[in-house]
């Protein structure tokens, strides 16, 4: 049997996109609220991951990272709610390396009280002949909110950020 655990965050942040037509291509922050779940079986010792180990590895592989941080410093690219919720995707399932047991299920990014990207792990497809389903692939992820195109990083001095010579 499997289990899923979910722990969750908040962070605050700045960032721009300056493609954006509209409010967004000036500097603003955000509260962001990052959830993470992961699910594996349970161990002998009762648990799936002891939940402050599950919370260290978040805060460390992301949060420190990006609390009170200017995002178009830290990142090669518009550090959309969707570009961010893949990368910090990508960096959890290098972290979680070091717990074989553990799969990251899904990832839910709040930009706002009411706007979310949902990162989530694509449920494996029927075995070849269930129904006729041709198999996929379980790792496959999905994403489940519509991607924005990225055109590059969002240079500081667009978003009224620090001065053209202090690029990163």
């Amino acid at each position: 049997m499997e289990f899923s655990l979910t722990v969750g965050f908040t962070f605050e942040a700045a960032h721009c996109l300056p493609e954006h037509r509209g409010e967004c291509s000036r500097l603003h922050g955000h509260s962001y609220r990052l959830e993470v779940t992961v699910s594996g079986p349970v161990g002998p010792d009762g648990m799936v991951v002891d939940f402050g180990r599950l919370k260290q590895l978040v805060r460390e592989t992301v949060i420190d990272r990006v609390d009170h941080r200017y995002l178009n410093e830290l990142y090669p690219f518009a550090p959309t709610c969707e570009n961010l919720a893949l990368r910090f995707w990508q960096d959890l399932q290098e972290a979680l390396r070091a717990y074989p047991r553990l799969k990251l299920s899904e990832l839910v990014l709040w930009e706002t009280p009411d706007a979310r990207v949902r990162l989530a792990r694509a449920a494996p497809a029927p075995r070849p002949g269930a129904c006729g389903a041709a198999r996929q692939e379980p790792e496959a992820m999905a994403l489940r909110s519509a991607k924005r195109s990225v055109r590059g990083r969002g240079l500081p001095a667009k978003c009224g950020g620090p001065p053209e010579g202090n690029k990163a």
